[in-house]
Formats: structure tokens, sequence, C-alpha cells
């Protein structure tokens, strides 16, 4: 008879992350900011974010860090301009009337008066190009030959910009018949992105995503039940969501490992998108999203406990984010072990297993990027070196030796 739980456990082993990480933005140095904002020629801004890519990475391979990224150097905002790639997206103005003014996205666009947004104005297609594709190749060309897998790409949310508006109106009348052919021509786009990156040599995708977080938040839930334009709830639209994931991920090779980080926003003013423990999302996320691993904010009581965390089922690992990239205080590492071992019982709880087996299911990291626009300014590069090599002294502290 085959010992089916033996079995989850090897497939969790085999696409565990890595003990120490980071969510991927990094901060930019202020010299490469302003050569950026002077100069105009294309080939001498690539030369110097090259250059300052080629930095960053070795700051990561000299902290001990697997995995790397190229700290997204090449954008403006986190989630860069995938989406600008698209055929069917196209900027238009900004028409307050088509956006949900409740949804906390929504409200800070509206509160710095941005002009434009995208909006789907004719049949989504993938073009065959990508940035993504970009920042991977120049990262393969310049870490060692046996680091490539452990590249890591970032990308935005395939509903980032339908969330923000109110139902059918994501797309032009005359588009889409239902949102349900909307989402299906979208998750055909991001399957041929996974596979063109893939193709490449990619093996690890971090999709971040600040929108699961509403579904965390009373205050949007309120909000979202008082608007009579909405067709769903909000438990109705997580479902769709989690399904739009799955279907972008139906054709994922076995060896390419997915994470998911559910940000809850991360501004230089200390601002965030929502609050709110993961109870309310936890079992369906964890159970429905066929994803390897969450990367779950855990540095502030607005996140809520780590009680959700026994609805991790034996398939899924968690990457806990529970150093600030807020503060330039050094958390204490006792402090940051305590934490990890309350997690891992729980998880124990949950299954069944004994904490060193729930511990096999965990990883540290930041609870955010240090960047998740490319001006974030509240932390030095002091300062992110030192909360980075934090994190992989947290990680040695409790699993010696791995990586």
């Amino acid at each position: 008879m085959l010992n089916y739980r033996h079995l989850a456990e090897q497939h969790v082993k085999r696409s565990f992350p890595r003990r120490a990480e980071h969510l991927g933005s990094l901060l930019r140095p202020a010299e490469f900011l302003d050569t950026l904002k002077k100069e105009q020629n294309p080939k001498i801004r690539e030369q110097v974010e090259n250059r300052e890519i080629e930095t960053i990475v070795k700051d990561q391979l000299n902290l001990g860090f697997r995995v790397v990224n190229d700290g997204e150097y090449r954008r403006t905002l986190f989630w860069g301009s995938f989406f600008e790639s698209l055929s069917g997206f196209e900027e238009v103005p900004m028409v307050e009337s088509a956006l949900r003014t409740y949804s906390p996205k929504v409200t800070a666009l509206l509160e710095y008066h941005i002009p434009t947004t995208l909006i789907c104005t004719s049949k989504i297609e993938h073009k065959g190009d990508s940035p993504h594709l970009r920042e991977f190749l120049y990262l393969k060309s310049i870490v060692p030959a046996d680091r490539i897998g452990d590249i890591k790409i970032t990308i935005p949310p395939p509903h980032w910009y339908h969330l923000r508006y109110k139902h059918g109106q994501a797309y032009l009348d005359g588009v889409y018949a239902s949102e349900e052919e909307y989402f299906q021509d979208l998750a055909a786009a991001y399957r041929k992105e996974l596979q063109i990156l893939y193709d490449a040599g990619l093996r690890r995708v971090q999709f971040d995503d600040p929108d699961l977080s509403y579904f965390c938040s009373s205050n949007v839930i309120e909000a979202w039940g008082l608007d009579t334009t909405n067709k769903q709830s909000t438990t109705e639209l997580l479902t769709s969501y989690i399904e739009l994931y799955n279907d972008c991920l139906k054709d994922v090779n076995a060896d390419m490992h997915i994470g998911i980080h559910v940000c809850r926003g991360n501004f230089t003013d200390s601002r965030y998108w929502s609050a709110g423990g993961y109870d309310a999302i936890a079992s369906q996320l964890f159970r429905d999203l066929n994803v390897h691993t969450y990367y779950l904010e855990f540095d502030t009581p607005r996140a809520g406990g780590f009680e959700p965390l026994q609805a991790l089922p034996l398939n899924k690992n968690v990457v806990l984010g529970v150093i600030s990239t807020k503060s330039s205080q050094l958390e204490d590492i006792g402090e940051l072990r305590e934490r990890v071992f309350q997690a891992a019982e729980f998880i124990a709880k949950g299954n069944n297993i004994s904490l060193e087996q729930s511990l096999q299911r965990l990883g540290v990291s930041p609870q955010c990027g240090f960047a998740s626009n490319s001006h974030e300014n509240r932390l030095t590069k002091h300062n992110m070196l030192d909360k980075l090599n934090l994190v992989r002294e947290l990680a040695n502290s409790i699993w010696p030796g791995e990586a």
C-alpha cells in the first residue's frame, strides 16, 4: 500500500523554495536613479542597469542567498510593464464611475490624482515577447551555471487591473460577452508567458498579489456588501480569482516552482492596502490554489496570528515574512526563532505531524519587498543588507546547513 503522507512530504521537499528568501524588490542607489533620470540614451541606460544589477546580485550571493533576482531594477513599480506587453490593454483616462472607489488600490490612485489606467479594449493575446524574459536572460548571463535554477522572477497577478473595476467594466462593451470569457483569454496569455520563461530556463516564479489581502479586510468586505453593483460576494470573487490562477497554471511544467506573495502594501509613508488576519481566506487559499509556496506577511499584528496555518495541506509550503522592511531596527533573533516555532506548531496541529516535520514546510523572509516603487527610501542600503543578513542568520539557526 502506498504511503500517501510520505509521498506528499517528498513532493514538499522537492518543491520547497529555499529556507531564506526575499520578496524581490530591493532598494536602488540614489546615484543609479539620478543617472536614469538624466540619461535618455536607451543603450547607456541599459548599461547602467546592468552594472547595478550585477552589484546587487553579488550582494545576495555574498549574503548566502540561493534564490536571487535583479531587485526589480528595470521596473519603476513592482508590477512592471507586463500588461502593456499584451495586446488588448490600452491606457485610457480614469473614469471614476467605473471604479470600486472603496478599494484601497483605487483610493490611492484617486488620492494621487493619477489620470490614466489600463483597460481591456480588444481581445487579449500574448505578443510573444516579455519584459520578464529580458530580466531573466540577463540574470542567466551573470550567475554561475549551477545557480540558474535559483533565479526568481516576480510577476503581477492576473486580476491586477480587474479588481479595480465594477462588475463587467474591466473591458469595453462588446469586447467580451462575460467575465468568464475575459478570464479565459487572460489565462491563456499567462500560460504562454510561463511557457516562454520556462523554455528560456526559468524555474522559479513568484506572483505578487496585494489584491488577495482585501478579502481579509472587514472594512473592504463591509463596503463590498453595500455596493449594489456587485454581482458576486467577496467569497465568490475570491473563488473566481483562484480559478483564474489555476487556469493560468494548468500547463506549468512539473519542475517549475510557483509561489504567491499575499501583500498588504508597503508604502514609504507606512500606509498599507489592508488589515486583517488570513483566517477568512486561509482554508480556500491553501486548499484550492495550485501553487507550491505562500509568502505571507507576519511582521505586525495587522496580519493576525499563525492560527490559519492549521489549514495548510501537506503538499504546500509557507515562507514566513517575520522581518520588517518598514523599519531600520533589527529584530531580536531569539524572538524571531520563537515565532517560527509557534507557526510550526500550528502546522503540526493541523496536519497531525511532528514539529520537526512541520518545520520542513517553512522558510523565512522579510514581510515584503524593500522598494515596491523605484524611489522607496525609508531604509538605506546598509539597513537593507543588515535585514537580509538577519534573514539568513535566522534560517541558519533553525535549518543549519540548508540553503
